[in-house]
């Protein structure tokens, strides 16, 4: 199959519309570059209340009723040009939608259940069906098992193949997986059961995807990996195993459009990796932004990240007053678990010229954060993608990160006999091995020219989504081969 595909990307948030983490940016971002190669592509999403203010031209195409258990609810699908030749279609219905966050309300599994059933819904009355439905995270795991167990003879769904990516395991469905317990939890079988509303409370999305989807892939080779151990597979490694072939792993892409800082508005200096001079301009900048001593030659740590511990902020908490004691400035920029946001706003207040810390996160203050900070770290306990250490990358801030999922793809260690690498990385996770490493990079910052060429290398590595949009696109085919095969009974 080498016509052009046509693929509906399916998600709970897309940049720049509704974001609370690289979700939405690599659902805003891949179907622009499919579309770039040559593929029809769309997108649709739930259409969240605090979305009104945002003034986006809809216009509505469709209308109809969806049930879940013993309620029925109106649902009205508008579209809008999301960039040329990409059309991004929501569904509306303001009981379930209406409210001012994306998620952690105690209907979760309802709200998401009638978004999955009305995507469907629309997909069936579609003039060009997709040949795939890309579903990202378990907020849409019910497309799967619904076009599998519920579609599968209906003449206008039965050919739709299913591609499902994890974005982060530990996230399966409206409450956490672990506090089930073992009797009570989804078996995934058939079609998620409505009532009573304790059973659809507990019904796994993750589960029924991984069960249901033609293709599975997550957001790294590594944590593709990973996450058939039990370690890192969350309750869930077992169907992984029992599906490894059909698991794959493709390292996530940056929008260098949006992440630069040749164009970036939000920082004072503008530069490239041809004019790092410029990049001093902006540690000048950060420095006096967050009230930190004046000082050109002492290296400043920069850490952009939601604050949780799988981010690594216990790690950081552990250390951080050894770190205070070096000669370094860190600034922190982030919104996360009120005790980290507690104890780093008390060490900045503290150390007021050499601990910065910035809660909640701003675009500005991020943007701000990369190009003016010499290093980044990033000591995730684990890490299924992450885009932060490819942004710093391209800002210039040589980053720091523990050697786990998609960290361990993407950032190479550097050697200093060969001058090969691009970052500092560190295996245990321990606060001695994350010490070791800030260290070997505080002492590679001591050699002017020797920082100077890495990061100017770091600079020019290209993390772009070209060739993990090819690698979707042959995943793609993939899911759609299987399909038929599986149609026809040969697999």
């Amino acid at each position: 199959m080498k016509r052009k595909l046509r693929i509906m990307n399916v998600a709970a948030e897309v940049a720049p519309y509704a974001k609370t983490g690289g979700l939405a940016d690599v659902v805003h971002a891949l179907p622009k570059e499919l579309v770039h190669q040559g593929h029809s592509v769309s997108i649709i999403m739930p259409c969240y209340g605090f979305m009104k203010k945002q003034n986006i031209p809809m216009t509505e195409v469709d209308r109809f009723r969806i049930s879940v258990g013993s309620k029925n609810f109106g649902a009205t699908i508008y579209q809008t040009e999301f960039s040329p030749g990409l059309t991004i279609y929501f569904v509306a219905n303001h009981e379930l939608f209406g409210r001012s966050r994306l998620y952690g309300y105690p209907n979760d599994n309802t709200r998401f259940m009638f978004f999955c059933k009305a995507v469907v819904r629309f997909i069936k009355e579609m003039n060009n069906r997709p040949h795939v439905v890309h579903c990202h995270d378990w907020h849409t795991g019910l497309i799967p098992n619904y076009l599998k167990q519920k579609f599968n003879h209906d003449p206008s769904l039965r050919s739709i193949a299913t591609l499902y990516t994890i974005h982060n395991l530990p996230f399966q469905f409206g409450s956490d997986w672990w506090k089930v317990p073992p009797k009570q939890q989804d078996d995934g079988r058939g079609v998620p059961p409505e009532t009573p509303t304790k059973k659809l409370n507990r019904v796994n999305f993750a589960k029924r995807a991984l069960l249901n989807a033609d293709i599975i892939n997550t957001v790294s080779e590594r944590y593709a990996e990973e996450i058939l151990t039990p370690e890192f597979g969350q309750d869930l490694d077992g169907i992984l195993r029992r599906r490894e072939e059909d698991v794959y792993g493709i390292v996530n892409g940056i929008d260098y459009t949006v992440y630069n800082p040749v164009y970036d508005k939000n920082i004072p200096v503008n530069y490239d990796w041809n004019q790092l001079d410029k990049k001093q301009l902006n540690k000048n900048a950060l420095q006096r932004k967050v009230g930190l001593e004046q000082k050109a030659d002492i290296p400043l740590i920069g850490v952009v990240n939601r604050l949780s511990e799988q981010k690594g902020f216990n790690l950081l908490r552990e250390i951080a007053y050894v770190l205070v004691k070096l000669p370094l400035q860190l600034v922190i920029v982030g919104s996360g678990h009120p005790d980290y946001v507690r104890f780093f706003k008390r060490l900045a207040k503290k150390y007021p010229k050499r601990i910065g810390f910035y809660s909640p996160f701003t675009e500005e203050l991020a943007s701000l954060t990369y190009a003016g900070s010499d290093m980044f770290l990033m000591p995730s306990r684990y890490e299924p993608c992450g885009i932060s250490q490819m942004i710093s990358l391209r800002y210039g801030s040589i980053p720091i990160v523990r050697e786990t999922g998609g960290l361990s793809d993407t950032i190479t260690n550097f050697n200093p006999k060969t001058q090969k690498g691009i970052g500092f990385v560190f295996s245990g996770y321990t606060k001695e091995d994350f010490l070791i490493a800030i260290v070997r990079a505080l002492e590679t910052y001591r050699y002017a020219q020797v920082w100077e060429h890495l990061t100017w290398r770091a600079m020019k590595t290209s993390y772009s989504w070209e060739v993990p949009a090819k690698k979707y696109a042959q995943l793609y085919r993939l899911a759609y081969r299987h399909k038929r095969a599986r149609k026809k009974g040969t697999t």
